[in-house]
């Protein structure tokens, strides 16, 4: 290392790693970001990549990003703008130039910046930072291509594995600009390619010849270090996106419940994963079925359900509404299920790698007659465990359909996540009907109005189920007038009289003021932060982030009347909002929306909620 460059401290930097779909970008992010949080930093992940599988090379429409923002304390987003952009081609600095900050670093592969590379990416000219009015901006130009093939071009490799390897000859330079360790990574390549020791050896090697290019150059005159985070609780930490910890929170509600854990699913972006997490702990006695569509996906589910397993479903927008009328089914038949949307833009396909909220009137009110259910969100890639947990102990006890929302953001998002002990989560008892039960009615219902689940195959608990409407208590099929209407009642009561098991809603800052800000969802880091900020700058602005949506926390209309505005933030036309005009029309709800597929940024929510302050 160049004994003359100085290390220099920082308490948090945004790193975006950027490039073609085939340059490896979201590994280079992940790898980078495991190594911070195995380091102790706090970490705080956005993938952002394309919708198609395979746009034309060097193309806008192919590339590929993934931004990471560590820091010396606990981080609740990745960060609007980046210290430093990694473009590996000229479309990726085109696609991604504004989102460096002023003055900010650029490294780019130099060799990707020929005549051909330029057009692709939409230049005019052959000089793209004055054509992008980057010269303020640093940008370190490395010729990373041929560099890689240097470095490896005594392996065995072939010239196409050779060229691949290139994200980790950037990744070293980029280790060796935060003064990031290598033996986390090293590690990976062991574990990744044990049976493959000269691919471990060729990883190993680039990545320390990117370290080493970097400490040589004059063009990166100093490094900078993030120290580990001093204030976050101390435990057993691992990285975790969304879609991981949804599925691990099934499982441990399934341990909870002592019940087996059954998932039909069809896979849809981004929601594919949690499918794919579950169908690797058949360890656990989980069951998966990869179903042909969304509709047979929900309805084994439904099937599980009836014979006394615990059911989960998961699916995006366009699979939530293919799923309507099988959701009305098991309304119908008050059955335990758990339906996951991670949402995404729509409508339609729509942006289908991209971030929404726009499924939340569709997950309160998309089916046929009156068809309540419980809806709850999870607002946190960890948080999701809790969620998920908190979903299906509602759908085991209450004996309903709940859906959970996600989203795109926090499902494909990682942070740091403190391992819990199960011996922190309480006991899952659902209604089970035991055998040797007398004068069994389908229908009976206990306090919370959850009517009792009686195993099929349970000699004395014979029953039928289906979606005709049911007899108030016998379960036998229907028409009567009077009894639909008691059924429709008692659904529609069961449901409220959630909120009596439900956590009261807290809000962060003052619990009286001028400003209450309120969301849902994975907008929860964006909110937290600029609310944070605000309030630290003598702004009176407080955080109401609701996860209990259908029924509403009890105490929401005293938290409410404590303040004298309310602007609720949403990545929708307004969602929430309008179903909080229609539960509690006795507030004047401002709104704050974006629908660009991304999330907000904290300046444009600073602003937005100081505008507000001064009466605009």
């Amino acid at each position: 290392m160049d004994k003359q460059k100085a290390v220099l401290e920082l308490d948090e930097v945004v790193i975006r790693f950027s490039g073609d779909s085939g340059d490896g970008m979201q590994l280079t992010g992940t790898l980078f970001s495991d190594a911070s949080a195995l380091f102790g930093n706090g970490v705080s992940t956005f993938p952002d990549y394309p919708s198609e599988i395979r746009a034309p090379q060097g193309t806008i429409g192919g590339v590929s990003g993934f931004q990471v923002h560590i820091g010396n304390k606990k981080v609740n987003t990745p960060g609007d703008y980046c210290d430093v952009l990694v473009a590996m081609n000229p479309a990726a600095l085109r696609a991604n130039f504004k989102w460096v900050k002023a003055g900010g670093t650029i490294v780019a592969d130099s060799d990707t910046f020929n005549e051909k590379g330029l057009q692709r990416a939409g230049f005019k000219t052959d000089d793209p930072i004055t054509e992008l009015k980057l010269e303020d901006y640093k940008v370190v130009y490395a010729p990373i291509t041929s560099l890689t093939k240097e470095s490896l071009k005594d392996t065995d490799l072939d010239n196409k594995s050779i060229v691949r390897s290139k994200n980790m000859f950037a990744l070293g330079m980029v280790y060796f600009m935060f003064d990031r360790p290598l033996n986390f990574t090293e590690h990976y390549f062991e574990v990744k390619f044990k049976s493959k020791p000269r691919v471990i050896d060729a990883n190993k090697k680039v990545l320390k010849d990117g370290y080493n290019y970097a400490s040589n150059i004059q063009a990166i005159a100093n490094t900078y270090k993030v120290p580990a985070a001093t204030s976050i609780p101390k435990g057993k930490y691992r990285n975790v996106n969304g879609n991981t910890a949804t599925a691990w929170g099934f499982i441990a509600a399934s341990e909870k419940a002592n019940l087996p854990l059954f998932c039909g699913s069809y896979p849809i972006t981004p929601a594919t994963e949690i499918l794919v997490e579950l169908a690797k702990r058949k360890d656990l006695g989980v069951k998966t079925l990869q179903a042909e569509d969304e509709i047979a996906g929900i309805c084994t589910s439904i099937g599980a359900a009836y014979a006394g397993n615990f059911a989960v479903t998961s699916t995006s927008g366009p699979g939530l509404s293919l799923k309507s009328e099988a959701i009305g089914l098991a309304v119908m038949t008050e059955l335990p299920l758990v339906i996951v949307d991670v949402q995404r833009g729509g409508p339609s396909t729509g942006l289908p790698t991209k971030t929404e909220q726009s499924d939340l009137m569709q997950a309160l009110w998309g089916r046929n007659g009156e068809c309540p259910l419980v809806v709850i969100s999870a607002n946190t890639p960890s948080n999701c465990f809790d969620a998920a947990f908190m979903a299906s102990k509602i759908a085991l006890e209450h004996m309903t359909p709940v859906i959970l929302l996600t989203d795109g953001f926090i499902a494909n998002g990682t942070e740091p996540w403190l391992i819990p002990s199960m011996s922190q989560y309480p006991a899952i008892k659902a209604p089970v009907v035991p055998e040797g039960t007398t004068n069994y009615m389908t229908y009976a219902r206990n306090e919370k109005l959850a009517r009792g689940w009686a195993f099929p195959g349970t000699k004395g608990l014979e029953h039928r189920v289906g979606g005709l409407e049911k007899d108030f208590l016998k379960g036998t099929v229907s028409h009567d007038p009077i009894n639909h209407e008691k059924m429709v009642d008692i659904r529609a009561a069961k449901v409220a009289k959630v909120a009596e098991y439900l956590p009261e809603q807290e809000v962060f800052g003052a619990q009286e003021g001028e400003l209450l800000v309120v969301g849902w969802g994975g907008t929860y880091g964006h909110l937290l932060t600029a609310v944070q900020e605000m309030r630290a700058e003598g702004k009176d602005v407080s955080l109401c982030h609701i996860s209990y949506i259908n029924p509403l926390p009890r105490n929401i209309v005293d938290v409410f009347k404590r303040f004298k505005k309310i602007v609720v933030c949403e990545l929708n036309l307004g969602q929430l909002a309008n179903h909080l005009r229609m539960e509690h029309q006795q507030f004047n709800y401002l709104q704050f929306n974006k629908y660009q597929g991304l999330p907000f940024t904290i300046i444009e929510l600073k602003d937005k909620f100081n505008q507000i302050l001064g009466g605009k």
